[in-house]
């Protein structure tokens, strides 16, 4: 509550008592009691808006599945990259589902100048 523990309230609510006086204690309470009812009224008031909008009661919410922390990029990649059972997607054609995850990589030709042969110069280059 606040950072405030046990002893440090009890000295606040003396410190209270002190400056509002035994007078004025009552009516003070009151209004803090007010204050508590009409928080916990506007709170389940939120609930009951949220359901009605939402349609579901937030009790019943799964929050762990939303949860940030479970979703590691790294993680979802590697499982997606080495599980090759499941399809691309749903409604994926079967061609797609199908595609060789392994990339070939292309022949490189190298061309060599005759020995003694100019470089070729573009004078349009640069």
């Amino acid at each position: 509550m606040l950072g405030i523990n046990g002893p440090e309230f009890i000295l606040l609510l003396i410190i209270g008592v002190l400056v509002i006086g035994p007078s004025r204690l009552p009516e003070y309470t009151q209004k803090l009691a007010n204050l508590v009812k009409e928080v916990r009224r506007m709170a389940s008031g939120a609930r009951e808006q949220i359901k009605e909008e939402v349609g579901i009661d937030i009790d019943e919410v799964d929050w762990k599945k939303y949860d940030p922390r479970q979703y590691d990029p790294r993680r979802i990649i590697k499982d997606a990259l080495l599980d090759d059972d499941k399809p691309v997607s749903a409604g994926a054609p079967a061609a797609a589902a199908a595609v060789d995850v392994k990339p070939k990589t292309p022949v490189r030709v190298i061309e060599r100048l005759a020995e003694g042969e100019a470089a070729p110069f573009d004078s349009e280059a640069t």
